[in-house]
């Protein structure tokens, strides 16, 4: 840690998941939002690659905007038709590359990533590339910060430790929604969903939005067996108490297409539900308004410099690793805030939240003060990983 580094550690005795009411979120891969983060996050992995290929090293880029608009569709049982096509755009600056356009690698990988995501005819979609190069005085920092990374931005990020039985939950299913197992059971099951839980007291009640494909289903009564069917199916997995509801806004007495969550793609997006890069899951795969959290878009973010992915990254494994190997410590949240143009392994402020079983000594103050240094010390290596994609950015 840098001598311009303040360091604070604060406890607190109300550990979050004692709290008498939570909630939290999680958006599946095809939700409009986890699209435009895949994709973004896509193109940076590529953009990793070619320019290690060509330069030996990670040259100035930021890919974390894309606008994704809704298309128009007229789903029918047994099948219907998507009218206008879903539109995404894609922007951001890139250094150039010798020997790719920038806009022919875009769209590329963007339709590979809808390709190998998604089950629906990824020419669904029309892709938009609106990336440029970077302003100089950014492209200028970079080159300085080439032997020593230096923070393109003012920022910070965030991280917690554990997850609660809430959050391992929703999680549980967001993960069981996209398995191939259950979309192999439920082929009428579409790949944008919704998970969101609830827990008062003990109680918890998930809501979980999925679109169903209309080829699959014959009319509404066989919609309402098979949601019924994938219902008792997602409930079998869960601890009780608890309750679980799939597409609430259904008519009951809905008889055609109207009143019911039918789409022809197995996407909201095809029917207009736009989506932006950052709007979605943080890189825990959670959305967690009862908990502090950095509202950076993680994904396409620049893994060398960009502290927006870099302290994100950090954070969640400085508060895994307190609570892992800190005695006492039951929960922790960590805040890295950078100052734009320092060192990214000198932090302006480390600030750690602790939920403790006693008192904070001295001697654990030491500990968590080592376990971050050791950490800012190995950023370079959590860069690496984030570069070769080993770290999900949603």
């Amino acid at each position: 840690m840098g001598d311009v580094t303040r360091f604070v550690i604060t406890t607190s005795k109300h550990l979050h998941r004692l709290s008498e009411a939570e909630m939290c979120e999680h958006k599946g891969i095809g939700h409009p939002d986890s699209l435009c983060d895949g994709v973004a996050e896509a193109v940076s992995l590529a953009l990793n690659r070619a320019y290690l290929k060509a330069f030996g090293r990670i040259q100035h880029y930021n890919v974390d905007k894309a606008l994704l608009i809704g298309g128009e569709s007229l789903p029918r049982f047994g099948g219907g038709q998507v009218l206008t096509p879903m539109r995404l755009i894609l922007c951001g600056r890139a250094s150039p590359l010798p020997d790719a356009g920038l806009a022919e690698l875009v769209r590329g990988v963007a339709y590979r990533y809808l390709s190998k995501n998604l089950r629906c005819d990824p020419a669904l979609f029309e892709i938009e590339c609106a990336v440029r190069t970077g302003s100089p005085n950014l492209q200028q920092a970079f080159a300085r910060g080439m032997s020593h990374a230096l923070a393109n931005d003012t920022s910070f990020g965030i991280g917690f430790a554990p997850y609660s039985p809430l959050e391992i939950q929703v999680l549980q299913l967001g993960t069981l929604l996209h398995s191939v197992e259950f979309q192999a059971r439920f082929p009428a099951a579409g790949d944008d969903y919704k998970v969101m839980g609830a827990r008062v007291g003990d109680r918890m009640t998930f809501t979980v939005a999925l679109a169903l494909i209309d080829r699959e289903i014959r009319h509404a009564t066989d919609y309402f067996a098979i949601k019924h069917a994938i219902a008792e199916h997602l409930r079998a997995t869960l601890v009780s108490p608890c309750d679980l509801a799939i597409n609430t806004l259904d008519d009951p007495n809905a008889s055609g297409v109207e009143g019911i969550y039918l789409t022809v793609s197995g996407l909201s997006a095809e029917q207009g539900d736009d989506g932006q890069v950052g709007r979605g899951n943080r890189m825990n795969g959670l959305i967690t308004p009862c908990r502090s959290m950095s509202l950076e878009a993680v994904a396409g973010k620049n893994p060398v410099s960009h502290v927006g992915k870099l302290y994100n990254a950090l954070a969640w494994e400085i508060a895994r690793a307190i609570v892992a190997e800190v005695e006492s410590v039951d929960e922790a949240t960590v805040q890295l805030l950078s100052r734009i143009g320092q060192p990214v392994d000198q932090p302006a402020l480390v600030a750690i939240e602790l939920g403790c079983r006693g008192r904070l000594n001295e001697r654990m103050r030491q500990e968590i003060r080592s376990l971050v240094d050791v950490h800012l010390s190995g950023i370079e290596r959590i860069s690496e990983r984030l570069i070769r994609g080993e770290i999900p950015a949603f």
